[in-house]
């Protein structure tokens, strides 16, 4: 490829990024999903921090521990008021 060739290659990539840059900034920004409600003190977990605290070391089965965890990822994730 020629001199020519190259110049033509470096022409055709620019105005393609020239494109993108101008496509991106002149579309409108995309709508924001809206923020969750804030959580009270009625919808906190019945699991107890100290419970928790106590699984974080835990190396071997404990059900107490699965169960707390389980129940901690069940309220992180907002399925608690999907089960009752």
């Amino acid at each position: 490829m020629g001199r020519a060739g190259k110049l033509a290659v470096g022409a055709i990539i620019g105005g393609m990024a020239l494109t993108l840059a101008l496509m991106a900034a002149l579309d409108p920004p995309a709508t924001r999903a809206s923020a969750p409600p804030p959580i009270s003190g009625a919808d906190a977990h019945s699991v107890p921090f100290g419970t928790l605290r106590r699984c974080r070391s835990v190396t071997a089965a404990d059900s107490e521990c699965e169960a707390a965890w389980e129940a901690k990822r069940r309220h992180f994730f907002g399925q608690e008021k999907d089960e009752r």
